[in-house]
């Protein structure tokens, strides 16, 4: 399957700021074509690549005021080699963060999932229960919003979804994590979040919003939660968002069936 990825982030540089951004594909694959480039007001900009946890790879930019734009584009025309989990891996994919709330969520967990024993029935369960749960609804959450929050609203977008499922899943003993994607068959066209579970010794895809197919994916960023996979963080100075423009197309969109396990190609 041959996939090709766009990516241009467009900001308003107001202070000379340090910026990070994580849309490049993960070092797991090796693109037949790749660009990354910068420019601030027009002229080129030195960008640094920095390798991150499970094949992420980000680019740091120190621009100084001015119009700022990132244009990444790749093509994805192999499967990505495996990715290597280790048991520590596993353990921190256990653990409650930031925006996935395990231990607060762990009654609603029990309550809701406590007698389904067997690993692919509760990742089908889990992922049904979510999409069920709650509505899908532009701009219905905050940067800052966590499971819990989601929970309670009942309604999120694409990181929300994720950050449910991985929270039930870790407070039922398995081991969960966020991957943000480009997702090839989306609409409307953005980065796209998705969960990771550890099932029958793999990582398995869990995407309750089901608005692409699983098998069309390709990583970008893995981490416990938003705060290691977002788009663009802001380390320092100030930067306010101009516009975001995402494409992502195959030459061929699988059929997916929600009930089998799937891992990231």
């Amino acid at each position: 399957m041959q996939r090709d990825v766009t990516s241009t982030v467009v900001l308003d540089v107001t202070e000379p700021a340090d910026l990070v951004f994580a849309v490049a594909v993960s070092s797991l694959y090796a693109p037949a074509e790749e660009v990354c480039a910068a420019t601030l007001d027009g002229a080129p900009v030195d960008i640094e690549e920095l390798p991150d946890a499970h094949g992420t790879r980000l680019h740091r930019v120190r621009p100084g005021r001015g119009r700022f734009e990132l244009a990444y584009r790749a093509r994805v025309a192999a499967s990505a080699e495996p990715l290597t989990t280790s048991p520590t891996d596993l353990l921190v994919a256990t653990r409650p963060s930031r925006y996935a709330e395990s231990d607060a969520l762990a009654p609603t967990a029990a309550a809701e999932f406590g007698g389904i024993d067997h690993p692919v029935a509760l990742l089908a369960a889990v992922s049904s229960w979510v999409g069920t749960e709650l509505a899908y609804v532009s701009g219905s959450s905050l940067p800052t919003d966590g499971a819990v929050r989601t929970l309670l609203n009942r309604r999120g977008v694409c990181r929300d979804y994720a950050h449910l499922c991985v929270a039930l899943l870790r407070a039922l003993d398995v081991p969960a994590r966020v991957v943000s994607v480009y997702a090839p068959g989306l609409s409307p066209m953005d980065f796209h979040a998705v969960a990771e579970a550890w099932v029958d010794g793999a990582w398995r895809v869990v995407d309750a919003t089901t608005l692409a197919p699983r098998g069309s994916l390709v990583r970008i960023a893995t981490g416990r939660d938003a705060a290691d996979t977002a788009f663009l963080t802001i380390a320092s100075g100030r930067a306010d968002l101009v516009s975001l423009e995402v494409s992502a197309v195959a030459d061929v969109l699988p059929d997916d069936d929600v009930t089998a396990l799937v891992s990231l190609a």
